[in-house]
């Protein structure tokens, strides 16, 4: 037996296993499963996750570095082992202005308000009323952009940057730039664990 066929035997999604409809059932368990992690990591309490930007509390950067990392290498393993298509990844076209803007956007209410999307969901089911005026908020804020798009077009596409791939723009292979993220990542967390003891 060669190793993809080995790999495809535990895969648990695999389309000829669990069709569509089942598909549905299946995410919505792994998104209480998801909930319920990030809830008992104190991702529903505003305090843990503003302590990033005061700097007395780096679980966020850790959780969030060690997400990014592990699909990484997770979509990196199954491309070479010919079990995901790497050119069927749809990759977000880069509108740098409107990013930069809406990062500034979104960071304001991170620290603001306390949350996150997801972290202000996962408040909000454990009955926190500022998780739920959050969302509440978040709400507006999509329908005013919504309704405005046609006054934000022309600056929401401006900067258009093409569809980049980080290793790409960096001039170095895929697999490099994993090695070389996961160093960072390894880097970051021993720093900001010795930032915390103090």
């Amino acid at each position: 037996m060669d190793i993809k066929k080995g790999i495809l035997l535990w895969l648990p999604l695999v389309p000829d296993i669990i069709g569509n409809e089942l598909n549905l059932i299946v995410a919505l368990f792994i998104g209480i499963a998801f909930g319920f992690i990030l809830e008992q990591a104190g991702f529903s309490t505003s305090k843990k996750l503003v302590g990033l930007f005061y700097g007395y509390d780096f679980t966020v950067l850790r959780v969030f570095f060690t997400a990014g990392i592990t699909a990484m290498i997770g979509v990196i393993a199954f491309g070479h082992f010919g079990i995901l298509d790497l050119n069927l990844i749809y990759v977000n076209p880069t509108f740098i202005w409107s990013a930069v803007i809406g990062g500034i956007i979104m960071g304001l209410g991170f620290v603001i308000g306390g949350f996150c999307p997801g972290t202000s969901v996962c408040a909000a089911a454990i009955g926190k009323i500022d998780a739920m005026i959050f969302i509440a908020g978040s709400f507006l804020g999509v329908f005013l952009f919504a309704e405005g798009y046609p006054l934000f077009e022309e600056f929401y596409k401006s900067g258009f940057w093409g569809y980049p791939h980080m290793f790409e723009t960096l001039g170095m292979s895929q697999a490099a730039f994993a090695v070389l993220l996961t160093v960072a990542a390894v880097v970051t967390f021993i720093a900001t664990s010795l930032i915390e003891k103090e």
